[in-house]
């Protein structure tokens, strides 16, 4: 989750467009202000990644944590 001027919203989006080419995933934005209840849900708490579906990281993204739950993933 993510939007328009959000130093933290493009701080995440490195870290995870870093790790991404290491794994098989994809990275999807969404960006909370094209919905109005997304908006509501979480306009003071961005950025969001998740995983699977999953919230992971909200406010920020720890590139070695990523990797340990993306690794982690890949076990399964």
């Amino acid at each position: 989750m993510t939007k328009a001027d959000c130093c933290l919203c493009d701080d995440a989006k490195a870290i995870v467009e870093r790790v991404l080419p290491e794994y098989p995933a994809t990275l999807t934005l969404t960006d909370i202000e094209s919905d109005p209840v997304l908006f509501e849900s979480y306009k003071e708490c961005i950025p969001v990644v998740r995983i699977n579906g999953e919230e992971s990281f909200v406010y920020k993204t720890h590139e070695t944590t990523l990797r340990k739950k993306l690794d982690k993933l890949m076990e399964l």
